[in-house]
């Protein structure tokens, strides 16, 4: 070794000036005022799963939730509970509705092309289709690029955040529709549909995907004339997936059974011992009765 040591004091050095700058970091985060120490602790506990997830720290809705040293009630301490934990929810609502914001590149628009609401259950996002911008082409089924885009941005999010969906077509009075048995009932429902199928080649897993409907124009917006383009929307309900839920869901894929493999040979189609008998005349396949299959085993 040189003279005047190695070099691990610089790796100790820094190893110690990277816990401090750890420390100060919390500490300035704990100064900050509680909306701030909600969001950061939601993000650093489960930053792509629900914000429902139970944990501890030192935040203080974590100490108003999980301080069970306090000599209160079980009424009381899961009242407050459930105010913190909406507390939360609401935050985390509100962080993800901006954040599929700033994703479209929409802050800056006058006439948004999306609206997005924070609901008690989750989030509520209305896809608009004006002729300024519209989502599908020639008041069909098939989507445009902005309406591609839309729905590449709906499964990621869906996906990433595991919501539960609800999808509703809409359009507005006065369509002139190419079919006379084709009417805004079935144009709303098709859209709707369109859009789940989207949702799951992209991303969305199927069993998310709670109810698609079709309403026609018999629900137009407040305060707009039933005739108004901006009628004609599809709107996706965002149900956040509570800890309860969560588990049960994940019980049920357990308890699924995986596919069987058929043991029969690629040729079994063409080959006689494999086919079903069938009734003469129909050439449906013929089914046995417990009597004739018993008879048929006594036989061999």
């Amino acid at each position: 070794m040189a003279a005047g040591g190695g070099g691990a004091w610089k790796v100790a050095f820094a190893d110690f000036m990277t816990a401090m700058m750890a420390l100060f970091l919390v500490l300035w985060i704990s100064a900050q005022d509680k909306k701030i120490l909600i969001a950061t602790s939601k993000y650093f506990q489960s930053p792509f799963q629900s914000p429902m997830e139970d944990h501890s720290g030192i935040m203080p809705f974590n100490k108003d939730s999980n301080n069970t040293s306090a000599p209160k009630s079980e009424d009381s301490g899961a009242t407050t509970k459930s105010a913190s934990d909406k507390q939360v929810e609401l935050s985390f609502l509100n962080s993800v509705a901006a954040e599929f914001f700033r994703l479209l590149n929409l802050e800056n628009q006058d006439q948004k092309p999306i609206d997005i609401q924070v609901t008690s259950d989750g989030l509520r996002i209305t896809l608009y289709d004006r002729s300024r911008q519209p989502i599908f082409k020639d008041d069909g089924v098939e989507f445009t690029e902005w309406g591609m885009h839309l729905m590449q941005s709906m499964a990621w999010l869906i996906d990433r955040h595991h919501f539960h969906v609800t999808i509703d077509g809409h359009t507005r009075q006065g369509l002139a529709l190419p079919k006379p048995d084709y009417s805004a009932w079935e144009l709303s429902s098709d859209r709707a549909n369109a859009a789940r199928r989207k949702l799951v080649y992209y991303a969305v897993e199927p069993q998310l995907i709670e109810r698609v409907t079709g309403y026609g124009d018999t629900k137009p917006l407040p305060k707009e004339d039933p005739a108004a383009e901006s009628n004609q929307r599809i709107t996706l309900s965002l149900a956040l997936v509570r800890s309860g839920e969560k588990d049960k869901d994940k019980a049920q894929v357990a308890v699924q059974a995986p596919p069987v493999k058929s043991r029969a040979p690629a040729d079994a189609a063409r080959d006689p011992r494999f086919s079903l008998p069938t009734d003469k005349g129909s050439g449906s396949p013929a089914l046995e009765s417990e009597s004739d299959v018993a008879r048929s085993a006594g036989t061999h």
